[in-house]
């Protein structure tokens, strides 16, 4: 497992340059560093001299080729440099503060999903064929036709405003911050129940059609040990497929989750980089999500191993 870890690595190198290099064409095919400038000056015309001088002071004044190299080295040594934006300050303070509140919904979310989205699937299907099956299919369609934006609406209505179980925006670091991501957890995990619980009862409902499922049964055992210890086990790989995949997205913060919140996470500083044309800002949050997609798809296949010992990793 060691040497095919050694090769993943090795493997996300060339794919985090092009990711550099696909970031850093599309930048100046939208936007020209004197634009830039101009956006992100505090003037309202800046003069000729005030554009060169913000063009020397991030760097946009050499090569381009010189550019991609010296901002590429930067972001594998992890050296995020300065933000476009006028007293942007060094992304890297920026990124230490954010990470922490993303973190904690992401976290959150991501266990008490998990949890709940399985435990509902491994139900329904015990109760395959009943009015309860029916039921939970039919309300998980519906609540899948429900825009995401819909559920932080109302989450902050009913959860907030009339239930007043938790803030309805805001952050406080420490442990006064569980107060504020708990609405964001309960939005989360109840805007993605639907499709992973089907997507969950989808898997489980294929492995009890299985010859081992029909032997089990014929030696007496019973449905609810059959579901539990035989059929979750060989449905956990495509559980784990769907899981550990969306790892990414959760730890780089939902966009509008953070925004309508108003909780200073990862996605709350990449809406405001791209509002304010902070070129700098996206470069560094693009590469970070690529780096922590490459490591979520590798815990994908190390999780292959641990749960299926058919799979080698080789």
């Amino acid at each position: 497992m060691i040497g095919y870890i050694i090769r993943r690595v090795l493997y996300a190198i060339p794919i985090l340059i092009g990711v550099c290099f696909i970031t850093f064409f599309l930048f100046y095919m939208t936007i020209s560093p004197q634009d830039l400038a101009r956006r992100n000056l505090s003037a309202k015309n800046p003069t000729q001299q005030q554009i060169k001088a913000w063009e020397i002071q991030h760097g946009y004044n050499k090569p381009k080729w010189q550019q991609f190299v010296d901002t590429t080295k930067g972001l594998f040594l992890f050296d995020f440099g300065r933000s476009d934006s006028v007293g942007g300050g060094k992304i890297i303070t920026r990124l230490k503060q954010s990470w922490l509140p993303s973190f904690e919904i992401a976290s959150l979310s991501f266990i008490a999903s998990l949890i709940i989205n399985l435990t509902a699937a491994l139900i329904i299907a015990y109760f395959r064929g009943t009015y309860l099956d029916t039921f939970a299919t039919s309300l998980c369609v519906v609540m899948m036709s429900i825009t995401y934006l819909l559920y932080i609406i109302a989450g902050q209505f009913v959860l907030g405003r009339l239930m007043r179980i938790s803030p309805i925006a805001g952050y406080l670091p420490g442990w006064e911050s569980l107060r504020f991501v708990l609405l964001p957890v309960i939005v989360a995990v109840i805007s993605g129940f639907a499709s992973d619980t089907r997507l969950y009862r989808t898997f489980i409902l294929d492995e009890i059609n299985q010859d081992y499922v029909r032997t089990a049964r014929a030696k007496g055992v019973s449905e609810s040990l059959v579901l539990f210890r035989h059929v979750l086990k060989n449905a956990a790989v495509p559980v784990i497929t769907n899981t550990v995949s969306a790892i990414p997205a959760l730890f780089l913060g939902s966009i509008l989750l953070e925004n309508f919140f108003n909780i200073p996470g990862l996605g709350n500083y990449l809406v405001d980089a791209i509002n304010n044309q902070d070129f700098a800002v996206v470069r560094a949050n693009v590469f970070i999500g690529a780096i922590i997609t490459i490591v979520g798809y590798m815990m994908t296949d190390i999780g292959y191993a641990l749960v299926d010992p058919r799979v080698r990793l080789e």
